[in-house]
Formats: C-alpha cells, sequence, structure tokens
C-alpha cells in the first residue's frame, strides 16, 4: 500500500478551498491532515474573505480538520507576509508535511507566488482544480451540494447588493459577461456554510454591509451569535 502525501490545505472558508478538499478527498495521492488559513490579527477576520474567525473554526469542525492560523498585521508588507510563510511551511514540514494545497484557478502569477514560496522547502505545492473551466466548476459546485454566500463583492464590476446574498446558479446566470463565474479575478469573495466536505451544515444569518476599501462586506454570523457579535468593521 503506498502512502499518501499529508498535505495540508490553504482554506479561505470559500468556495474554491472548500471545493479542493472535496477533490482531494477523493484521490488516492494525497491526505488533507489540516487546513491553514491567513487571518488579520488587528481584525481577527481571514484576508479579503473578511470572515470572522469563530466562523472558520466552526468550518474546520464541520469538515473535521484541524485547522492552523496564520497571523499577519494590517496593513502587511510583501516581506513580512513572506517571512510568516516561511517560519509556517518549516513549522508544516516538521510535522510530516509533504504538500500544501490551493484552490487556484487559472491565475497564472499567483501560482508562480506560491510555488516560488515553496521552492527548496521539502514541501510541494499543489492546485487541484487548476484549469478547470469556471462556468463548469461553479456549477458542479452548486450541483453537488455545496452553499456559500457572497462576504465581499468589488462593486466596480458587481451590483453591491449582491454582498450577503447566496450564491446561485440564477445568479451566476445574471452575471456581467466579463465576470469570472468563480470570482477568480477578485470580483466577489464567498463563505461556504454547507456541502458534501461538510458532516454538518452551519446555520448562519447575514449581518450588515459596510464598504471599506473599495469593496463591499457583509458580515455573517452564527444564528443565535447575534447577541455577541460585533459591528462590522473589521
Amino acid at each position: 500500500v503506498t502512502m499518501r502525501k499529508k498535505t495540508w490545505l490553504s482554506w479561505s472558508s470559500g468556495k474554491d478551498s472548500a471545493w479542493a478538499l472535496h477533490v482531494l478527498r477523493q484521490s488516492t495521492e494525497y491526505e488533507v491532515a489540516g487546513l491553514f488559513t491567513t487571518v488579520n490579527a488587528t481584525f481577527q477576520r481571514v484576508a479579503m474573505h473578511a470572515v470572522r474567525i469563530e466562523l472558520l473554526h466552526r468550518q474546520a469542525q464541520a469538515v473535521g480538520l484541524p485547522l492552523h492560523l496564520i497571523e499577519i498585521p494590517y496593513p502587511c508588507s510583501n516581506e513580512h507576509y513572506a517571512a510568516v510563510m516561511a517560519d509556517f511551511v518549516a513549522h508544516a514540514r516538521n510535522d510530516g508535511v509533504c504538500c500544501m494545497a490551493f484552490g487556484d484557478l487559472f491565475l497564472q502569477d499567483v501560482r508562480r507566488y506560491r510555488e516560488e514560496n515553496m521552492k527548496g522547502t521539502g514541501v510541494e505545492a499543489i492546485f487541484p482544480l487548476w484549469g478547470m473551466p469556471t462556468r463548469e466548476l461553479v456549477r458542479e459546485m452548486l450541483a453537488g451540494g455545496l452553499r456559500a454566500c457572497l462576504t465581499c463583492v468589488d462593486p466596480r464590476v458587481l451590483p453591491a447588493e449582491l454582498a450577503g446574498r447566496e450564491l446561485s446558479q440564477d445568479m451566476l446566470d445574471g452575471l456581467p459577461p466579463d465576470v469570472d463565474p468563480c470570482g477568480e479575478n477578485g470580483e466577489f469573495h464567498t463563505f461556504v456554510f454547507a456541502g458534501p466536505m461538510f458532516t454538518h451544515s452551519l446555520d448562519i444569518e447575514i449581518g450588515e454591509t459596510v464598504a471599506r476599501d473599495g469593496f463591499v462586506f457583509a458580515d455573517c454570523w452564527l444564528r443565535g451569535d447575534a447577541a455577541t457579535h460585533q459591528s462590522a468593521t473589521g
């Protein structure tokens, strides 16, 4: 029996990383043993997705994997980010990790950047969804039972009121033709609350919507947590 390669998956809280987990779990080559997420230390949220850390932990419980948080300051220089990531990769290697998986779809410069960072570390960067046509990919996700809401929208390319809405085929069919159906160019970011990679779905509520740094963010939290949630400034 060949041993499957111990893999940690970059987990953004969104649909692409969740689907990458689903795909990897069907592979005979890789064994996903953990998730890792870069979080904004100032706001205690996922960078760009603006998802609360508490929700990340709930997702990790629902997929049954340990979660490793990588805290970065805000703002964060490229040098600082690279140093933090280098430490983390070394930590992973010491833990027997052979591969780090990313949900990137087609941005060549992003892939190159990740591969450069891994060079010489003994950890290989893998991209289980790479090159899949995004329109078919997102259709497959939705047909497979994945459910996600939009937590971040770029109002320059999409209507701001899509922030907080659930991802659906109808919504996708109504997107402007130059918008990638998976939001791979940063048009939107998502938070997954149900899907075949989860043992149970998360019951979430959408909170207030705020505009910051040129983007529109919708806050979300677990139903019943409204009493403890703070304003969506993070």
